[in-house]
C-alpha cells in the first residue's frame, strides 16, 4: 500500500491500472494535462523529460499510452516531487520513471545537452504576481510565473532537446503570439497546433502546440477540439483522451 501523508488521496487514472497520489487543498492536476498526453505524440525508444512535473501526471499517462524507454519529471517544489516519485513507486515504475527535485532554469546543469528525444510542459499560464495573496502557495508557483518564465522553459527546451526533437506544450491563447514569437527565437519551430474551446459557441481557453528544434516552417492547425456537449457531459473525443 503506497505511503499517504495527512491529507493525501489515490486517484485512478484509467489507463493501465495507475493511480496517482494528490493534495486536493494543494494541487491537483487539471484537464490541460491530459488533453497535452493526447496531443503529444512518442515512441518506444524515446527518452521523455516533463519540465514543472507536479505531481507527475505527464509521465504516468505518457508512459500508459506510448510506453516510452525512460521518462523524466522535473519539479521545483520538494512537496510535489515527493508525491510524484511515490505514485512511480506505487505504480511500480520506478524502472522506467525518475522524478528529479530541481529548478527548470537550471535543468541544462542536471541533464546532458540534446540527451531527450521529446520534452512536454503545462507551464503556468498567468504572468507575474498581481493579485496573488500568498506567492509561495504550491497553487500559486504552479500557476503564475513566479519561478520561471515561458522563455525560461522555451529556453531549456531548445538546450536539451536532440536536433529534430519535439517539444509539446499547452498554454492560454491570449499569449500565443508571445509563444511563437519565443519558440521560432528558441530554433524551436511550431509544427501543429489545436485549439481547446469549453463549449462549441464559447472563445477557446487553452492551446496545445507541437515544435521541432531545428525544424522547417510549415504549421499545421488541427480541427478545434470541443470539451463538452453540454454542462457536465463531455464530447466522445475527450471521453477517448482520458481512456473512458
Amino acid at each position: 500500500m503506497a505511503r499517504l501523508k495527512e491529507g493525501e488521496r489515490i486517484d485512478d487514472l484509467e489507463r493501465n491500472g495507475y493511480r496517482i497520489i494528490q493534495h486536493p487543498e494543494k494541487f491537483c492536476f487539471g484537464m490541460d494535462a491530459v488533453l497535452l498526453t493526447g496531443f503529444a505524440r512518442a515512441r518506444r525508444s524515446d527518452r521523455l523529460l516533463d519540465l514543472g512535473t507536479g505531481t507527475g501526471i505527464i509521465p504516468l499517462l505518457m508512459e500508459a499510452k506510448y510506453g516510452c524507454a525512460h521518462l523524466t519529471g522535473l519539479e521545483i517544489q520538494a512537496e510535489s516531487a515527493d508525491m510524484a516519485e511515490r505514485s512511480v513507486e506505487l505504480n511500480g515504475l520506478s524502472d522506467r520513471i525518475e522524478i528529479v527535485t530541481g529548478d527548470i532554469k537550471e535543468a541544462d546543469h542536471l541533464f546532458p545537452s540534446a540527451s531527450f528525444d521529446c520534452i512536454t510542459c503545462n507551464p503556468p499560464y498567468m504572468i507575474g504576481q498581481h493579485g496573488i495573496a500568498n506567492p509561495d502557495a504550491p497553487k500559486a508557483i504552479a500557476r503564475h510565473e513566479i519561478l520561471c518564465t515561458f522563455s525560461d522553459v522555451a529556453a531549456q527546451a531548445e538546450k536539451l532537446l536532440k536536433p529534430g526533437g519535439h517539444f509539446f506544450l499547452v498554454h492560454r491563447p491570449f499569449r500565443l503570439a508571445e509563444i511563437i514569437t519565443e519558440l521560432v527565437r528558441r530554433r524551436l519551430e511550431p509544427k501543429r497546433m489545436q485549439l481547446v474551446y469549453p463549449y462549441v459557441d464559447r472563445e477557446p481557453n487553452m492551446v496545445l502546440l507541437e515544435a521541432v528544434r531545428g525544424g522547417r516552417p510549415r504549421m499545421t492547425v488541427e480541427k478545434p477540439l470541443i470539451v463538452f456537449r453540454e454542462p457536465g457531459v463531455y464530447m466522445p473525443e475527450i471521453r477517448e483522451i482520458y481512456g473512458y
